[in-house]
């Protein structure tokens, strides 16, 4: 809770609705929310109602930047403009007849509901009161006008309630609830037999020939990728910090400084949230009362308050200093005096009655325990400037020299190599998609010249250089030939367990006991039963658990058989009974199901809906 009040003061659903709205922008546009610009060319008439030329082109020109920001280069090359523009015009067509209907069921918002929907939404609030300029600010950043907010509030409101309406009217029969519980906790007894790759091994040959056929039909997957040799020379900040150039006074300043800042006060408050009840003004009076006549309020706190975590501690918050919990609740903390009782609270979470339990001053540690850790700071701090113009110079050197020789003198670095980097990077810091793509530019990999300095992380740069380039070529047969045997002898042990087991099965669907078949007893393979088993069970390996419940449902005294690959073996299953699961109707994992199924439903009647509605407007594409 302590962390919650701080870090949703605004609250989090809210930042779900404005996150909402920043994407229904994304997809139709500014310019859908007002309805177009009449007297202008138009792409699509939607039952009478126009879509402009300009709100397409628009949105065309909004998805296509989207587009190219995920693209890792971007290159407007690749877009596919025919797709794009019919995935707007569609989208913007969906809209339209979604606002239509909402429009011709009556489900309008009058000035007056769209204020009482833009005051109620935390986003807008301060202190759990509306506060214009947040509003004002919000909208701003989502580079909206206040009119143009309000109407697509306005629009997007009726849209959702006709969405959640028919979405969550979904209803299913409690039969079916009833029958996927019956499935979902249904067990299964059945006998396992696994036969060892031992008992298939004499019948399994790798020849030669074999191995050559393989490496012929196959010989993409033994291509070795194209790589580089590169060479390197890394220039970070850290490398250029001396703690030896900090002086004792800086220190000592510096200490004093935090221990300012380590000395703050902290104050242990407990609270009792009034949230989510009928009255809450009923509920915060009832509770006052209660502490004026003496009742004890860390008892109060595990009856009357909404926050459920700290009210098993009687609502004790622990200690927090400034900047820890929302604003309101700062305020009348820093206000108490131990022992002391605060009037009720406003914040997004409620209303709190707060009570100061103690007050304590940090403990600062001693400057011996906290001076190497500032000398270092200092210190990189002093370097920053020096990291900055070494930087350039790197950049300036690396850029005219024939190798690194003379960057790496004139800075006193390192010259490192690293050996196989292919396009799709390798080690540090060739983990760097940029350096990567600079190494295997032309003028590096064909011209010889160094690269560009590339920061490769936190104040890290390097520049590189190719030192051998090794294109790509397929591996001759004579390096991967025993991985090669190795993969075929797994495939031919494999076809040959599921061939014996498929026997084995014939056998024993013969009327034969396992004890009687041939060869069964020398190899030790005898049944292991697993009785009343469920779906997750962990007893069984899960390739035969997947068998098992997948077979049919045996007969009266007669098993059914299937078979399964565990590895290096096979296991032969044989399913005795099924054990119908439980169902309590009244139980959480009934309602749940029941819950899940209507949710299903209702998504189904709603894009049946959303398709009934698009074949019945008058469309025309312009």
């Amino acid at each position: 809770m302590l962390q919650d009040i701080r870090e949703n003061a605004q609250g989090t659903i809210a930042k779900i609705i404005i996150t909402l709205l920043i994407v229904s922008l994304s997809i139709w546009g500014m310019d859908a929310i007002i309805g177009g610009f009449s007297g202008e060319p138009e792409v699509a008439t939607v039952n009478g109602e126009p879509i402009t030329e300009r709100e397409f082109n628009r949105l065309v020109q909004i998805e296509s930047q989207r587009q190219l920001s995920q693209m890792e280069e971007p290159d407007p090359s690749l877009l596919d403009e025919d797709s794009i523009r019919r995935q707007v015009l569609d989208n913007l067509i969906q809209d339209r007849i979604l606002t239509q209907d909402a429009a011709n069921q009556g489900m309008t918002l009058t000035d007056a509901d769209v204020d009482a929907l833009i005051t109620q939404m935390p986003e807008f609030q301060v202190d759990g009161t509306f506060n214009r300029d947040q509003f004002m600010m919000v909208v701003r950043n989502l580079g909206m006008g206040v009119a143009e907010f309000r109407e697509f509030l306005r629009k997007q409101y009726v849209v959702g309630q006709i969405r959640s309406g028919l979405a969550g009217s979904g209803f299913v029969a409690q039969a079916a609830a009833q029958q996927l519980m019956s499935l979902q906790n249904q067990t299964r007894s059945f006998r396992v037999a696994s036969i060892p790759a031992t008992a298939v091994a004499d019948t399994v040959a790798v020849t030669d020939e074999d191995v050559q056929a393989y490496y012929d039909a196959n010989g993409d997957e033994f291509m070795q990728p194209e790589s580089i040799d590169a060479q390197y020379v890394a220039l970070s900040l850290e490398s250029l910090a001396d703690p030896d150039s900090v002086s004792e006074e800086e220190v000592a300043a510096l200490y004093e400084k935090r221990a300012e800042e380590l000395a703050a006060e902290e104050r242990r408050t407990a609270h009792i949230l009034i949230s989510g009840v009928d009255d809450v003004d009923a509920t915060v009076a009832e509770v006052q009362e209660k502490l004026a006549a003496g009742e004890d309020f860390a008892a109060l706190a595990e009856t009357y308050s909404a926050d459920v975590a700290s009210a098993k501690n009687g609502g004790d918050l622990g200690f927090a200093g400034r900047g820890v919990f929302a604003d309101a609740y700062e305020a009348a903390m820093f206000e108490l005096a131990p022992g002391e009782v605060s009037e009720p609270v406003q914040t997004s979470f409620g209303t709190h009655i707060i009570k100061l339990l103690d007050v304590r001053d940090s403990e600062v540690p001693a400057l011996a325990e906290l001076e190497a850790d500032l000398r270092r700071e200092l210190a990189v701090r002093k370097a920053d400037e020096a990291y900055a113009e070494a930087r350039s110079e790197l950049a300036d050197i690396a850029y005219s020299a024939n190798d690194l020789n003379e960057p790496a003198e004139a800075l006193g670095l390192e010259i490192r190599e690293r050996e196989g980097v292919t396009r799709d990077g390798g080690m540090a810091p060739f983990d760097h998609a940029g350096l990567v793509r600079q190494l295997y530019f032309e003028d590096a990999l064909e011209d010889g010249y160094n690269t560009e300095v590339i920061d490769v992380g936190d104040n890290v740069s390097v520049v590189a250089r190719v030192k051998a380039h090794h294109p790509a070529r397929q591996l001759p047969l004579e390096e991967v030939a025993a991985q090669i045997r190795t993969r075929l002898e797994a495939e031919k042990t494999r076809e040959a367990l599921a061939e014996r087991a498929t026997q084995l099965i014939e056998e024993l669907e013969s009327g034969q006991s396992l004890a009687d078949i041939e060869g069964i007893t020398e190899l030790g393979i005898e049944w292991q039963s697993f009785d009343e088993q469920p779906r997750n069970t962990q007893s069984v390996h899960p390739a035969v658990v997947g068998e098992a419940f997948s077979l049919g449902r045996p007969a009266a005294e007669e098993a059914v058989y299937g078979f399964a690959s565990t590895g290096g073996a096979v296991a032969v299953i044989a399913l005795d009974s099924v054990h119908e699961g439980e169902v309590d109707q009244k139980g959480p994992q009934f309602q749940q199901i029941d819950d899940f199924l209507a949710t299903l439903q209702g998504q189904r009647e709603y894009t049946a809906y959303q398709q009934y509605l698009r074949e019945q407007a008058e469309v025309d594409r312009l």
